[in-house]
């Protein structure tokens, strides 16, 4: 799942400073601006007149961005009201007083409070009336987008006569709500049709991108770019946002003139296209592609994607009253949804997971050692490079160094590909890293992170080595999946500095960083740790150390409940059906392949050997025969399934279904498909709960982004403690119970979820 993105913003230059700008461009026109009526200033809100036309300035204090809420929106109203009677004024620009951000969208917090689907309606009803006002405007309102333009932004930018956006990098549009289990509320799927066609409206609408500055023009959403200026005297970003002013200030009067005009001649094609697109029979197709489409990617568990289509739906076919009707009502009703409440639970916990709860590092890390350049290393260090950091690549041969540049090198390319970098950009990220099979250098590194093969042998050889050449204010990360951070820093003279940094593969693709921290493990070492990680641009969640940590620990006795599945006769390929059904990305006979059996298996045996019957089930000798059979998985091109290169088809591996047939257990109860569902949801969900009776984790925040970030656990749940509170802890528990008859105390409950069973009122997450 794709997350809501809001972007960092700098504070604004003062109208004062404004006026003192370098002689750039547009300063010969600075004076016929100044203000000649008294600014109105809000908490949220600034209005002031230049010349004759009204600049009304959203920049909510103590926040990097602007968003909308109840209060800003009254204040809105305010100064729209103003704007209209305002005798002097002959337009309006809205524009940030944040070069990084024009409006995020609403206040998420706003719409978590709400009580009921009608009190969110009508909330989505006064936000249709609002932005109808600006609409249906006499005078004109042209919007000045600079940074993040999303959600509720794109939508009072859409009701604006004119749009004008800087052409940069962090300047981008979209509608997210998707992504939250919503739809957008202030008439978003009404009017983004009319401007870029259906759709486009839809792929907008329905997955929730960002659409750069550029493209956004192309399609039809912005009508003038803008390119920013250099830093004079001052910060660029301050001189661009001051320059987009200017520029709209003139396109507003310019349209009050009748100087400017945004409808533009149709060609011949584009009419013809716009006449065929009109008609209800190919209407009809693209409304039963885009649901087909979203069937097959959601499997019904997402309700948001399909209210969409309604809304757009009826503004087209019945009109413009009843696609707003649509829209306020289909609001209202997705807000009350669990699915909702679990997304928008992640998203609040994304944000809270991307603070430094450790406070600020004495020293942050700038350069960067990372040992081992495979997969894991190199993804690593792309990360890293991709955000300024310095990085020495040590291996140990030359080939293996070459093997992990050219992935590096390839992970860029692939964006300037895709224009998302110039080449010169990617060259000059790429000198931020050095490839070397010496530790020369090594006394320049703050942190070094290890990501070489999973034996405490090693580890203990690589920690003695890096320590006798790196400096005592030096770092030392292990990239473990599963070795208790503990005994790898035993060996350690400096036991404090040592610390966990589990990263999930692809690097450069997964948003999740597991820390794991000692007893011994300092303050400020695991500050230094999570700053990195949140300059990565990771989602981090810290946990204490132990066996397995979080993510190894829970998903390991799924793992061992999917091979006593198959062991019962269950087909691979039915199985996967089962699980990407119920919301995992990947079907989890897939997912053991991609794990890798050898993985599995020494996961199994070392975390079996610790926690004995709670993660037993099923037979270890059927993952140890497939080890010394060389069936490893995808690597190996063999293991559930037959991997052949140049092909999509997996068959079911026969030696392995042999190997399962050899163990086979007898099917204990009904063993419906639900069954077959809870089963490997409640021994994921028991561990996790598990892991908090234990202290392994901060809180249930933490534990709900840790599995669905790290190990795919279904969004539309929440995570496996929301799960809990929304499935019930006493039904779960039942059930629990019921399988512990049939198969065995590894579905014993944990403590922890007993005491909520029992107690009703107990939540691990408490609706504020």
């Amino acid at each position: 799942m794709a997350s809501v993105r809001v972007l960092g913003a700098v504070r604004t230059l003062s109208q004062r400073k404004a006026r003192s700008l370098p002689a750039i461009a547009v300063q010969s026109r600075f004076q016929r601006y100044l203000s000649v009526s008294a600014a109105m200033n809000g908490k949220h809100l600034h209005y002031d007149v230049r010349g004759d036309i009204a600049v009304i300035r959203f920049d909510s204090p103590d926040s990097k961005v602007n968003t909308l809420n109840k209060e800003v929106m009254g204040e809105f109203e305010e100064v729209m009201e103003r704007t209209k009677n305002d005798p002097q004024v002959k337009g309006a620009v809205l524009i940030s007083g944040k070069p990084g951000c024009f409006i995020a969208g609403a206040d998420i917090t706003m719409i978590a409070a709400g009580k009921s689907a009608q009190e969110l309606q009508a909330l989505s009803a006064n936000g249709q009336k609002l932005m109808a006002g600006m609409e249906n405007s006499s005078k004109p309102i042209v919007a000045a987008i600079m940074g993040s333009c999303l959600g509720g932004g794109l939508e009072t930018a859409m009701a604006c006569h004119y749009r004008v956006a800087m052409n940069d990098k962090k300047t981008s549009v979209g509608l997210p709500e998707v992504m939250l289990g919503l739809l957008p509320g202030s008439g978003g799927t009404q009017r983004l049709p009319k401007l870029v066609g259906l759709p486009a409206a839809l792929d907008m609408c329905l997955t929730g991108r960002n659409v750069p500055a550029k493209k956004a023009k192309r399609m039809g959403i912005i009508d003038q770019l803008v390119e920013p200026l250099g830093p004079g005297i001052g910060h660029a970003s301050d001189n661009s946002l001051k320059y987009l002013e200017n520029v709209a200030v003139d396109i507003a009067r310019g349209i009050a003139d009748g100087k400017v005009t945004r409808a533009k001649p149709k060609s011949l094609t584009q009419k013809a296209t716009d006449y065929v697109m009109n008609t209800q029979f190919v209407k009809n197709q693209i409304y039963n592609k885009a649901r087909a489409t979203v069937f097959k990617q959601t499997k019904g568990n997402y309700p948001a994607p399909n209210k969409i289509i309604d809304c757009i739906a009826a503004g087209l076919d019945k009109g413009s009253t009843a696609g707003y009707l649509t829209e306020a009502k289909g609001f209202g009703e997705l807000a009350m949804t669990p699915q909702s409440n679990a997304l928008i639970g992640l998203f609040q916990g994304q944000t809270e997971c991307k603070k430094n709860r450790f406070g600020k590092p004495e020293k942050p890390a700038q350069t960067l050692a990372v040992l081992g350049a495979g997969l894991m290393g190199a993804g690593i260090a792309q990360v890293s490079i991709d955000k300024g950091m310095k990085v020495l690549l040590k291996d140990m041969a030359l080939e293996g160094l070459s093997r992990g540049n050219n992935q590096i090198f390839k992970g860029f390319n692939t964006k300037v590909k895709r224009k998302r970098l110039t080449s010169f950009e990617r060259d000059q990220i790429m000198s931020n890293l050095t490839c070397q099979v010496s530790y020369d250098n090594f006394k320049k590194a703050d942190m070094v992170v290890e990501a070489v093969f999973e034996d405490i042998a090693i580890k203990h050889k690589v920690l003695q080595e890096v320590e006798a050449v790196t400096s005592d204010h030096c770092i030392f990360a292990s990239n473990t999946s599963a070795l208790p951070i503990t005994k790898i820093a035993a060996v350690s003279k400096r036991p404090e500095k040592v610390v966990g940094m589990h990263y999930f593969s692809p690097v450069d693709k997964m948003q999740l960083l597991e820390i794991i921290t000692t007893d011994k493990t300092s303050q400020d070492t695991a500050a230094s740790a999570v700053d990195v990680g949140l300059r990565q641009g990771k989602v981090v969640i810290t946990v204490k150390d132990g066996p397995g940590f979080y993510t190894t620990r829970i998903l390991a006795p799924t793992l061992s409940e999917v091979i006593r599945i198959l062991q019962e006769g269950c087909g691979p390929k039915k199985l996967d059906k089962l699980t990407t059904s119920y919301g995992f990305p990947v079907g989890i006979a897939t997912l053991l392949d991609e794990v890798g059996i050898d993985v599995a298996a020494h996961v199994a045996e070392d975390l079996g050997n610790v926690f004995g019957v709670r993660f037993g089930g099923s037979n270890i000798e059927v993952l140890r025969d497939m080890v010394a059979s060389g069936f490893l998985g995808r690597k190996a091109g063999k293991g559930i399934y037959v991997y052949e290169q140049g092909s999509k088809d997996r068959p079911v591996h026969e030696a392995t279904e042999a190997i399962l047939k050899k163990y086979h257990i007898a099917p204990q109860g009904n063993n419906t498909d639900e069954d077959i569902q809870l089963r490997l949801v409640a021994r994921f969900v028991n561990e996790a709960v598990m892991c908090l009776q234990e202290d392994i984790l901060n809180g249930p925040v933490e534990g709900d982004i840790g599995a669905v970030f790290g190990l795919g656990f279904p969004p539309f749940h929440g995570g496996p403690f929301r799960f809990v509170d929304t499935y019930g802890a006493d039904k779960l528990v039942k059930k629990m119970q019921e399988f512990r008859g049939l198969f065995g105390e590894q579905f014993a409950p944990c403590q922890l979820l007993l005491d909520h069973a029992k107690d009703k009122t107990k939540r691990f997450h408490v609706k504020k």
